[in-house]
């Protein structure tokens, strides 16, 4: 193992090599990227956000501890150090210590310190109350962060975790000032921006579009020796419609859109531009789905595990593939766990567990069996959907299909992203909601995190309590037997699918982003998230 580890890593070293040298002698600088957003940006504090919305126009303002190699994204366990020089583990990896550059200063002259991290991690980890994280229970294994001097990061560990790395590499870690925090408060960051990224903010016009210009400052080097970014600057324009993202970049009025779109929009885009369209495809970690409020506002009757199982046994997941990937961003059947992991079911496991069954009568009877006998026929019902086409509601659209043919009587209720948000964790008084798993660095175990109960979990939005499922999510968090920490991963997403049917799948994505051709330096990571800081992205024109 060590040895296959040592020429995966030369492997490594070499294609990178490779590919910095023919972009030294390609790379162009200056310019300024105009890309769509095909969303709204509820808040910009990325510790409270999950959307792609904030992600794409909010990232390149800020730095992270750790992040993935934008030369290798696809690879998700290569990570390199952002704001660090170099990391260590003890041996029973229950330490962890980060070496922090001392060259990196904040878009308002800050120099940054070690003690900016412990502040943003403290705020990520150990949120105080009313301050929103939605990725806090992706580091249970964390006991305490604290800062040896000025530049040195420690994590203490409650347990030993193979989820933690990948989880300190995720998009949404910014890392923000401990003084804008200690001066200004937890939600300041909601409304303004301070960051160490490639690109200085330089305006907002809420609801249309955000602009950067290059940060001169900037800690990182390109393949040319001089500082990234290799941009002027970036403008992401707010277009909610797809048609719109559509014209924008086959009028070249915008050169790409990083979420992705759907195959028909991919071909049309092609046989208009031909070479002047770059296409970058591949597997999405992102699972659609939807669960029932459990909560004290949701419908009473969705309290009884019948009626969430006939939700749940409604959906043709099989048929619906074939027809909903020719016209949507979604694709694979799965369950919880993305599907290319060694953890995910097969498929003979996922046939197992009935609302997988494919025989659509065999379902749909037994469906209308639990209505009946929870006192549940024609149970009027109203999916909170998000105003997104893709695929929000063009999956929306077909979910109601599925439930009125086992006799629900459902419809949907549209809004923007903003007043969704404010519905699933202000409000709470949703009936079902399209709820999504969205995730950066692969990282099924802690991926997962998201099903466990609602006073654990800040984005479980089934507002369930289940003790069960917290306790199965420790178990298998803490063994180091990969065989074991599997079997665990079974009992525990047949609990949350089947048994108690808090959270059902639809269907998983597939990322197909086709882009101007002299768009350079950007390549298509497994995640909409990823891969977002455009440090290295330079226009060949």
């Amino acid at each position: 193992m060590k040895v296959s580890s040592k020429l995966a890593v030369a492997a490594g070293i070499g294609a990178a090599l490779t590919f910095g040298s023919a972009t030294a002698d390609a790379v162009k600088r200056g310019g300024t990227l105009t890309f769509v957003v095909g969303s709204k940006i509820p808040s910009m504090d990325a510790h409270r956000e999950s959307t792609f919305g904030m992600i794409h126009p909010i990232r390149p303002f800020y730095s992270l501890l750790l992040r993935i190699n934008p030369n290798n994204p696809k690879v998700t366990d290569d990570f390199l150090c952002d704001l660090c020089t170099t990391w260590t583990a003890s041996a029973d990896k229950m330490k962890y210590t980060f070496n922090i550059r001392k060259d990196v200063s904040f878009h308002n002259g800050q120099k940054l310190t070690a003690h900016d991290i412990v502040a943003t991690y403290n705020k990520i980890i150990f949120p105080t109350k009313g301050v929103g994280s939605s990725r806090k229970a992706h580091y249970q294994m964390v006991k305490k962060v604290w800062a040896d001097g000025d530049y040195k990061v420690v994590f203490d560990m409650n347990f030993a975790s193979g989820g933690y790395l990948p989880a300190m590499a995720s998009p949404f870690n910014f890392i923000y000032s401990k003084d804008d925090l200690d001066k200004h408060g937890m939600q300041w960051h909601r409304k303004n921006v301070n960051g160490t990224g490639a690109y200085q903010f330089v305006k907002r016009v809420t609801g249309s579009f955000v602009e950067g210009k290059a940060y001169k400052n900037y800690h990182h080097m390109g393949e040319d020796g001089k500082r990234l970014p290799y941009l002027d600057g970036f403008k992401a324009i707010s277009a909610p419609k797809m048609a719109i993202r559509l014209q924008a970049i086959r009028g070249d009025r915008a050169a790409i859109e990083f979420r992705g779109f759907p195959p028909k929009a991919r071909d049309d885009l092609k046989k208009a531009l031909g070479d002047k369209i770059t296409v970058q495809e591949g597997t999405w970690n992102c699972v659609n789905g939807f669960s029932a409020n459990q909560g004290p506002k949701g419908p009473e009757k969705f309290k009884d595990v019948r009626v969430r199982q006939a939700l749940h046994l409604a959906p043709d997941r099989w048929g619906g593939s074939k027809y909903l990937s020719k016209i949507a961003l979604v694709k694979t059947v799965g369950g919880i766990v993305f599907p290319d992991s060694k953890l995910a079911s097969t498929k003979e496991e996922l046939l197992a567990i009935p609302m997988f069954n494919p025989d659509n009568k065999v379902r749909h009877a037994m469906a209308r069996k639990l209505l009946a006998d929870a006192g549940a026929s024609g149970m009027t019902i109203s999916l909170w959907n998000r105003a997104v086409d893709q695929p929000y509601k063009v999956v929306g659209t077909w979910l109601i299909d599925q439930w009125r043919k086992v006799g629900f009587d459902a419809s949907q209720t549209v809004v923007p992203s903003g007043i969704w948000y404010d519905g699933l964790r202000k409000k709470k008084d949703h009936p079902i909601s399209m709820d999504l798993n969205c995730q950066s660095v692969i990282n099924p175990l802690i991926d997962v995190s998201k099903w466990q109960s609602a006073d654990v979990a800040g984005n479980n939005y089934g507002n369930y309590i289940d003790r069960e499922v917290d306790a199965l999510w420790q178990k298998m968090n803490r063994t180091g037997d990969p065989v074991e920490a599997r079997s665990i991963m079974r009992k525990f997403e047949k609990r949350v699918m089947w048994d108690q049917a808090h959270w059902s799948p639809t269907h998983w994505r597939f990322k197909i982003n086709p882009h101007r051709s002299y768009v350079k330096g950007w390549k298509q990571a497994p995640s909409h998230y990823l891969n977002q800081h455009l440090d290295q992205v330079w226009l060949d024109k």
